[in-house]
C-alpha cells in the first residue's frame, strides 16, 4: 500500500490548532497587550503547520493548545522566512 505524499499534519493528535489571524484580530492583540509584531515569537514559513493552513510571511498565527491547568492556552507566532544557511 502506497502512502500519500500529502499528509495533513494538523490532523495529528499531538499538533495543536493553528489558524491565521485577521488584520482586525492582530490589531486587537497588539493593543490589548501593548506589543508589536517584533515582540512575537517567530515561526518559519516552511513549518509544516504553517504550510498546511496556507499562511504567508508576516501573517500572525494563533495556536491553541489543550492545557491541564488552564484548559486552553493560546499563543501567537509571526511567520518569518527561514534564513539561508
Amino acid at each position: 500500500m502506497a502512502l500519500s505524499s500529502e499528509v495533513n499534519v494538523l490532523k495529528h493528535e499531538m499538533v495543536p490548532e493553528h489558524s491565521i489571524m485577521s488584520a482586525e484580530d492582530v490589531e486587537l492583540l497588539f493593543s490589548t497587550y501593548r506589543i508589536g509584531s517584533e515582540d512575537l515569537p517567530r515561526i518559519y514559513h516552511d513549518d509544516p503547520a504553517v504550510l498546511a493552513i496556507g499562511a504567508k510571511i508576516n501573517d500572525v498565527i494563533k495556536i491553541v493548545r489543550k492545557s491541564l491547568t488552564a484548559g486552553r492556552a493560546e499563543s501567537y507566532r509571526l511567520v518569518v522566512k527561514r534564513p539561508k544557511k
